[in-house]
């Protein structure tokens, strides 16, 4: 059972937070206590919606993938908070396409942002959870501390038209279930949370979905209409999911509740188990 303020006094980093699922993942661990950094390309849309917060945010704006960048957010975290105790990364974005017409930039974009931008950020949180943990263990502490990575069913089953997007996520499962083995015997849990079909603006259809700009490349997101309906008529539960269920996952995997819990992937996709087709 999670209690209503179990993270109080706890420090989370929590990348691409402005809206969406990572938006939802930062309010509700503000809610259970904890002081929140909120990382995002764009915070603007984050500004819109202060008022979801229910304790100290620290918002830092900055392109992910750029190489300092892992760095740069720690040290930020640390210099407001003093500690760092839970990261969850999420940010990311789809540029979709049949594999035979990919270009080379844009596969490696999916494993920039999807993949090394994690790593750069855990291996920056290295230093200071692990030395914190074996403080802990020195003075008798069994204090735990979380990673949870946003993955996609895409990177557990594939999906057509996405071969960047879900080699990328299928990369950072793989990169969860290792470090897990590493950081386990820390009590730093690593698991990672695998959204499927969920409303937000990378399944909006294209019209409404709007734009994003990375490292120099703007791309259109949203999905074609005929994709979105396919999703809902293939789930066993009839509909989309929303960011707050993804949330309620994700929360629960950096509590308490979640402490022998670790190196596991827990899907969020009203029980689809497989892609889409494009």
């Amino acid at each position: 059972m999670v209690s209503e303020k179990c993270l109080e006094g706890q420090v989370a980093i929590v990348t691409g937070a402005a809206r969406g699922i990572g938006r939802a993942i930062a309010v509700r661990l503000s809610a259970w206590g904890a002081s929140v950094v909120p990382v995002d390309l764009d915070l603007a849309p984050l500004a819109e919606g202060d008022g979801h917060f229910q304790g100290p945010v620290n918002p830092v704006e900055v392109d992910l993938t750029q190489p300092d960048s892992g760095d740069e957010v720690v040290r930020i975290a640390l210099e407001a908070y003093g500690r760092l105790d839970i990261v969850v990364n999420n940010a990311g974005y789809t540029w979709d396409g049949p594999l035979h017409k990919m270009s080379d930039r844009q596969f490696q974009a999916m494993l920039d942002i999807h993949t090394i931008a994690p790593f750069r950020i855990l291996r920056a949180a290295a230093g200071p959870m692990r030395a914190a943990a074996k403080q802990d263990s020195r003075s008798g502490s069994a204090s735990h501390r979380k990673v949870v990575n946003v993955v996609s069913l895409s990177g557990l089953m594939g999906q057509s038209g996405q071969a960047n997007y879900s080699a990328a996520k299928g990369a950072t499962i793989a990169l969860t279930k290792a470090l897990a083995k590493e950081w386990g015997p820390l009590r730093i849990n690593v698991n990672a949370v695998a959204p499927g079909f969920i409303d937000t603006r990378l399944t909006s259809t294209s019209d409404d979905a709007g734009e994003i700009s990375v490292a120099g490349d703007t791309h259109v997101l949203g999905i074609r209409p005929e994709v979105r309906d396919l999703a809902v008529a293939t789930n066993p539960m009839g509909r989309v999911g929303t960011v707050d269920e993804v949330a309620s996952a994700a929360a629960w995997l950096a509590s308490p509740a979640s402490d022998y819990v670790n190196g596991h992937v827990l899907t969020v996709s009203g029980g689809q188990i497989g892609g889409m087709t494009a």
